[in-house]
């Protein structure tokens, strides 16, 4: 382990790459600290506390939400346009075109997800801030003139950190998107221990030390999922070239358990908790029915027993939807046909498709498993323990994890190459 370091930080180039990233995290959190004029932080903060809604956007946007920044929405729109144009390139026969034209393809679908960003951006801005105005009070707006700058600002901010993260991106040590909302986490941490610092009570020993034993738990949990694959032997057929005659290769097709990620949970959430941000606009309706109606559909999604069945139930269908998505048997059976591989005991073709799909649904339930326990168990703790502060951990958990697991194994990939070509 401390050979790897002293190489991370002997290697020039890979030092100035992590350094850079540095840097752009330390912007990134200055920004995230800079509130837009006319805002009561301390009712932000207590909406954050009790709105799960809202907490999961101020995880996903990097922690930018806590102190309604300049940096609002963090990447919160990018990373919708993102998901929309993944499933348009599974859907759009265009853009499935573009998919297959390779890099080229791909620029132009980036360019469009960059575009798309744009939109979303107004449309996530004006419905925030309209909800928080409404709502709770949060912050006064007085004609055209300040929701113009307050838009400008907050798309102003989103796509400076769409431009940060793909800066990121391309120094190739981790996901730029991934990494800011990952900084956002982190910068939260000594808040939090704060708070608990100031809550403490020594007859909470017990409780404390079986949450720690669960965060331990559900840390290796995500470790495991996360690096979990089924690998399926390949062999590439005896092949001749000029005179000399290569035997059969063998390798493996390594199928993740976990091929989704977090998006599921994005899904899920959004889904979930729609139904009470529209039943919180007309709770004080003048129409009695509807009020009533809105009524009945706050209390029912505050019930938690009601809310986690509903929400681990959305998590596991969406990630058996998302991967369909995502996940190509067909185009992999065609590859290898055209390679000449083949799966031993499969015939290539139709039969190596069923094969893989097949596959991959009896490993994706392991893992669907594994997103709505992950999702609820903050749900489960909070009503056990009695820590409400729990509303997004197993959540956090999942991206700080994966993001560190991501960045290690392109860190390694960068000494590995620099390796070969010293030896080369």
């Amino acid at each position: 382990m401390w050979n790897k370091w002293k190489q991370i930080w002997t290697i020039k180039d890979l030092r100035m790459r992590i350094g850079f990233v540095l840097a752009m995290l330390i912007l990134f959190r200055f920004a995230a600290n800079i509130p837009i004029p006319g805002v009561d932080l301390e009712q932000i903060k207590a909406l954050l506390g009790s709105n799960q809604f809202f907490g999961l956007l101020n995880v996903f946007s990097g922690g930018t939400l806590a102190n309604f920044s300049i940096v609002l929405l963090g990447v919160g729109p990018y990373i919708t346009s993102s998901i929309i144009f993944q499933l348009l390139a599974s859907i759009v026969p265009r853009f499935q075109e573009m998919q297959k034209e390779g890099l080229s393809g791909q620029q132009k679908i980036n360019q469009y997800t960059r575009i798309a960003t744009v939109p979303l951006a107004i449309l996530q801005g004006f419905a925030t801030v309209t909800f928080l105005q409404k709502s709770q009070g949060i912050l006064g707006i007085d004609g055209i003139f300040d929701w113009a700058r307050i838009l400008l600002i907050i798309v102003a901010g989103s796509m400076l950190l769409m431009w940060m993260g793909e800066l990121i991106t391309e120094k190739k040590v981790g996901n730029g998107v991934s990494l800011l909302i990952f900084s956002g986490i982190i910068a939260g941490l000594p808040q939090t221990v704060q708070q608990f610092i100031a809550v403490f009570d020594s007859t909470q020993l017990l409780t404390m030390a079986i949450f720690a034993a669960l965060g331990i738990v559900t840390i290796a949990g995500v470790v495991f999922i996360t690096e979990g694959q089924r690998k399926i032997p390949i062999t590439y057929a005896r092949q001749t070239r000029g005179t000399a005659a290569i035997g059969a290769i063998k390798n493996h097709l390594p199928l993740r358990v976990n091929q989704s990620g977090v998006i599921p949970i994005i899904f899920a959430i959004s889904l979930v908790l729609l139904p009470t941000l529209l039943a919180q606009f007309l709770v004080s309706s003048s129409v009695v029915q509807v009020a009533d109606a809105a009524n009945a559909v706050v209390n029912f999604f505050n019930n938690s027993i009601y809310y986690g069945i509903i929400y681990f139930v959305l998590v596991f269908v969406f990630t058996y939807f998302y991967t369909a998505v995502i996940f190509k048997p067909d185009q992999i059976a065609e590859n290898l046909q055209r390679q000449g591989a083949f799966i031993p005991g499969v015939r290539p073709g139709k039969p190596t498709e069923h094969y893989l799909q097949q596959v991959s649904s009896r490993i994706l339930l392991a893992g669907a498993l594994f997103l709505g326990i992950i999702a609820v168990l903050p749900v489960v703790a909070q009503n056990a323990f009695n820590l409400p502060a729990l509303t997004i951990g197993g959540t956090s958990l999942l991206i700080v994890v994966s993001v560190v697991i991501e960045s290690i194994k392109q860190i390694e990939a960068q000494i590995v190459m620099r390796d070969y070509e010293t030896f080369s």
